[in-house]
């Protein structure tokens, strides 16, 4: 048979029938086993040639049986057959011998493609997903940085207006507690110094000793 994409293939199936009108069946028609056969086989070329090989031969099998079998019941009808065809199975479907090794080739260089396409899919539906989280990961985190910078930002604003007003209602007074509070602040830091008069030439190698464990005078 020859299919809708111009390739040759050889076909065998099976048409399970039943006799419903006896008499029909025995004196209507001559031989109606030979012309449900007949017209069976025009059925199948009929709704092979519609078809690519590579549905005949994969994935189109079960449309193709089934078409086939209601092809024939219409087919048969106006035979007055007396019988009924209840299924129609597809059996083994080859290309001619003179193609088949190189009909195989193109078979198992379809079947490597589809493999390295499960392979390849595979990879992305296990790498992708962790990109995105690591992705939604980063983005969360610098949404985070930015919340604190901008509060941050928005507090150190607050407490600089406070201290302005305070310095435009009286400029000497804030001067002073700015200059105080510094003071405070960085004094402890500092650590405990002796401060001397440069011309002082004999100094008493003893001096106070700390009053805290571990912290030495400079």
């Amino acid at each position: 048979m020859v299919t809708g994409d111009l390739n040759a293939a050889l076909v065998e199936w099976v048409a399970q029938y039943r006799i419903e009108d006896p008499k029909q069946y025995l004196f209507d028609v001559r031989n109606p086993a030979e012309t449900l056969r007949d017209l069976s086989e025009a059925a199948m070329r009929e709704v092979v040639g519609d078809r690519t090989v590579d549905e005949l031969l994969t994935i189109g099998r079960q449309d193709i049986e089934i078409e086939a079998l209601a092809r024939m019941r219409e087919l048969s009808k106006p035979y007055h057959l007396g019988i009924r065809v209840d299924k129609v199975q597809l059996k083994n479907v080859n290309p001619p011998s003179q193609v088949q090794a190189s009909f195989n080739e193109v078979n198992k260089a379809q079947q490597d493609r589809e493999n390295a396409i499960n392979i390849a899919n595979g990879e992305y539906n296990k790498v992708v997903p962790k990109a995105k989280g690591r992705a939604d990961e980063t983005i969360r985190a610098a949404e985070g940085y930015r919340f604190k910078r901008v509060n941050e930002a928005d507090g150190d604003v607050a407490a600089f207006s406070a201290v302005l007003q305070q310095y435009i209602k009286a400029p000497e007074i804030t001067r002073t507690r700015l200059y105080l509070e510094s003071l405070n602040e960085i004094m402890p830091k500092t650590g405990q110094k002796i401060i001397i008069d440069e011309s002082l030439r004999q100094l008493l190698p003893v001096l106070p000793l700390s009053t805290k464990p571990g912290e030495a005078w400079q």
